[in-house]
């Protein structure tokens, strides 16, 4: 590679760059406001595999996952400010093919849970009337999200701020409502309403799976890593707070569900938050949470939009994928084809009807990058021991953490195994081919010198090559 070729592109680079325009509470309203959805459906679907006790204990246990996930996604990501989050890492430390891959995995992950976020919108919509079409509101929802996502990452993280408080303000709400904290007078009947551990130890780690929705997603605040005005300070601040937030709410989400809905009625809710603000018959807990549910998929999928678009534009800027995506707004600085090329994916797939399906192949997405991430942070130690370059934040107890997420992902993709076993061989399929195609074809048209450009600027030669 000549030098002043890579010295042309990382100037191009530069001149192309995303405006740095973010702060600690953006980050935060970035990774809860993906996730906290994850509160309002989707976890419930964990008692159907392992029991009311089985989901409570993934949830804890899957809360560990995502605390080791955070530490080392967050020092590697302080290190590599760029726009693409674990693909930016998969780029430098694993190559073209790992990162073509891990990049399409975080856009689907993303994109599913947009899917998922219209799906359940939709069912909330029916219960106001049986004459209401949910489809025009669903589809003028993530319009307008397109659109304000379109016009810059600074409003739509700001909004995210105000959506996620409220949402999280309404489960609250919820839960203060039961009035818990008296033996009394609360609602919540735990010992008659759950189910226990109907199927064992096994059911606790077929549960896994659905234990990730609770925090699925907040991993993704690296993705905005090159937007923030300091980097080594609003990823770990953001992240860390944020990932907190979840845990208590997970916690409190769980305790009220189960104390106002019997095991097998909230296993099968789409809206389990909802039904069981239904079950209090207070009228304005209901309105709030009927608010909160809505408010809380608008906010995911807000998040979603940004992060999913922000892998895919990416990708295209290092030519891994056809580079008319990697266009920048001449206005707003955004890359709005990326923005608009993924909403009709989206789309299609949320009035596919299938929640569980659409959150089962989120999920895998998920987990792949999970397990590639380990892997790299263990890579990057070797590469960039202690000492050799400034780090903004250094995950502890290394390499602690990056074994309990490898051992925790492990375990979570063996429970999926129980029932959707056929998705983890299809989705396995979709990305070996996805393999195939950029191996045979894309590669070709693979620019290294564009492909280096950022790294080349920031990153000193690693121990060892």
């Amino acid at each position: 590679m000549e030098k002043t070729d890579l010295t042309h592109v990382q100037e191009k680079t530069k001149a192309s760059a995303l405006h740095k325009t973010l702060g600690p509470l953006h980050i935060w309203a970035l990774g809860v406001g993906v996730v906290l959805v994850g509160q309002f459906m989707g976890w419930n679907l964990g008692i159907v595999k392992g029991g009311s006790l089985g989901a409570l204990i993934a949830c804890w246990v899957i809360g560990i996952l995502y605390i080791c996930l955070v530490m080392v996604t967050t020092e590697m990501g302080s290190v590599i400010p760029e726009s693409g989050g674990q693909y930016a890492m998969a780029k430098y430390l694993l190559g073209p093919l790992a990162a073509f891959n891990v990049g399409l995995m975080l856009v689907f992950e993303y994109v599913m849970l947009e899917a998922a976020d219209a799906l359940v919108v939709g069912e909330v919509l029916k219960t106001l009337s049986p004459d209401v079409q949910a489809l025009p509101y669903v589809l003028l929802s993530l319009l307008a999200l397109t659109w304000l996502n379109y016009r810059g990452t600074h409003a739509t993280l700001s909004l995210n701020i105000v959506l996620t408080g409220i949402a999280f303000f309404t489960i609250c709400v919820l839960l203060f409502s039961t009035r818990f904290y008296s033996a009394e007078t609360s609602l919540l009947r735990i010992q008659e309403m759950t189910n226990g551990l109907p199927y064992g130890w096994m059911g606790i780690l077929g549960a896994f799976q659905f234990g990730c929705w609770f925090y699925l997603g907040i991993e993704g605040t690296v993705l905005a890593a090159e937007e923030c005005r300091s980097t080594s300070r609003a990823l770990p601040v953001g992240a860390v707070v944020g990932l907190v937030t979840l845990i208590v709410g997970a916690t409190a989400t769980w305790f009220v569900c189960s104390g106002l809905l019997p095991a097998g009625k909230l296993a099968g809710s789409v809206y389990p938050l909802f039904d069981a603000a239904m079950a209090t018959h207070m009228p304005l807990v209901i309105h709030l949470l009927f608010i909160g549910t809505v408010l809380s998929c608008l906010a995911s999928a807000n998040g979603c939009i940004a992060d999913a678009s922000r892998a895919w534009y990416a990708m295209a800027r290092d030519t891994l994928i056809p580079d008319i995506f990697a266009e920048l707004h001449p206005k707003y600085n955004t890359p709005y084809r990326a923005i608009l090329f993924l909403l009709p994916i989206a789309i299609a797939f949320g009035f596919t009807g299938l929640l569980d399906q659409v959150v089962t192949f989120s999920i895998l997405s998920a987990l792949l990058v999970y397990l590639l991430t380990g892997y790299m942070m263990i890579k990057f130690r070797k590469m960039y021991p202690m000492g050799s370059i400034k780090r903004g934040y250094t995950a502890p107890l290394h390499p602690l953490p990056t074994m309990l997420l490898l051992a925790l992902t492990t375990a979570t993709l063996a429970g999926m195994y129980f029932g959707y076993w056929i998705n983890i061989a299809s989705g396995c399929a979709f990305y070996f081919l996805a393999s195939v195609w950029f191996v045979i074809h894309r590669s070709r048209y693979l620019d290294v010198t564009s492909y280096m450009a950022t790294g080349a600027a920031t990153l000193p030669r690693p121990r060892g090559y």
